[in-house]
């Protein structure tokens, strides 16, 4: 940029500004959240307000700045039954994270008493990336407490994920007795290759397992 005596200082600055790399953000983290039949009021209010204490964490907060990573939430349950509850959102200031977390923590549930329909809940999720190309690594961070029951196959969906460049990761809210454990079903159906599974031992575990699960997922690009 050539910069003209009279507006010398003016030029300067803007040329400085032009020349500063704009980041991408590191991560952009879809959190997917069960609220399907088997989700009752108050286990609704753990996992959210779980999520909110998360984001409040001061490691998990620094790291969410430090990488501008973006957010978003969606809810799930049934066929046909899955809603972006908020949309993306990049974290580039503690303020922004605070912001994020409270409405976290305050969303109202979008759906009650339907069937659980895991196949839709990766489908619906793996389109709101297009909102976010920019982002290096793409991350479903899917919970649950039962496997599906209705909706699409999964094999094809979580296929469709990973063609895309698309991570899934899940947490699994096991309930103690159960014959058939949802860890398993997370690990050999769900989950991308690449991705993991967290238990949640019954739903008061799960503001324990959604930190760790976070943590894993922003520190892994920050090295």
């Amino acid at each position: 940029m050539t910069c003209a005596p009279a507006g010398f200082a003016l030029c300067l600055a803007l040329s400085t500004l032009a020349s500063v790399p704009v980041r991408a953000c590191d991560v952009a983290l879809l959190l997917s959240v069960d609220v399907s039949g088997s989700i009752d009021r108050g286990e609704y209010r753990l996992q959210v307000d779980g999520i909110a204490a998360a984001l409040s964490d001061p490691e998990i907060a620094d790291a969410l700045v430090l990488g501008q990573i973006a957010l978003s939430v969606v809810q799930w349950s049934g066929t046909a039954k899955q809603t972006l509850s908020i949309p993306w959102r990049r974290m580039l200031s503690p303020a922004e994270v605070a912001d994020f977390a409270a409405r976290a923590g305050a969303l109202p549930r979008a759906y009650t008493g339907s069937d659980t329909a895991v196949g839709e809940a990766i489908a619906f999720s793996v389109q709101q990336f297009d909102a976010v190309r920019d982002c290096r690594r793409k991350v479903i961070d899917i919970s649950g407490d039962g496997p599906q029951n209705a909706g699409f196959p999964l094999a094809p969906e979580r296929a469709g994920a990973a063609a895309a460049g698309i991570e899934i990761n899940a947490i699994a809210i096991e309930d103690v007795g159960r014959s058939i454990p949802i860890t398993e079903f997370y690990r050999r159906y769900v989950v991308t290759r690449d991705g993991f599974v967290i238990t949640a031992r019954g739903l008061s575990d799960y503001p324990r397992a959604i930190r760790e699960k976070i943590l894993r997922e922003i520190a892994k690009p920050l090295g």
